[in-house]
């Protein structure tokens, strides 16, 4: 019985892809750290949601998505000489705000660990 379909192992392998080329070529371009969390494929595999997280310091939040955007091209490009598919999917990258939600979690949770005990 499968498993998964065929979007899902798709979509999986351009994730490792796409974190692959930019951890290799695009990364020390951008300061802070971009992170791919999941890509979301349509059923036909024409367009592709990308979702990553971003930690960038003093950077603006927003120029994890100009600098994207800038580069989408190039990503969609390395990505497709890198799979054998007949058609490469069009890229949309969103913010998924998980990662800092998880760490800002994890922050009240050891304010309240480490607050006194009061009775």
């Amino acid at each position: 019985m499968k498993q998964f379909n065929r979007s899902t192992r798709v979509g999986e392998q351009m994730l490792r892809d796409i974190s692959r080329f930019f951890e290799k070529e695009l990364a020390d371009q951008i300061p802070g750290m971009i992170t791919f969390t999941h890509v979301k494929l349509s059923a036909d595999l024409q367009n592709a949601t990308v979702f990553y997280s971003y930690l960038g310091g003093q950077a603006d939040p927003d120029y994890a998505q100009i600098f994207l955007d800038r580069e989408k091209k190039k990503i969609r490009h390395q990505v497709g000489r890198a799979m054998k598919l007949r058609r490469i999917p069009e890229f949309t990258f969103k913010f998924d705000p998980s990662i800092e939600e998880g760490i800002r979690i994890e922050k009240l949770l050891n304010e309240i660990k480490n607050e006194p005990e009061e009775h």
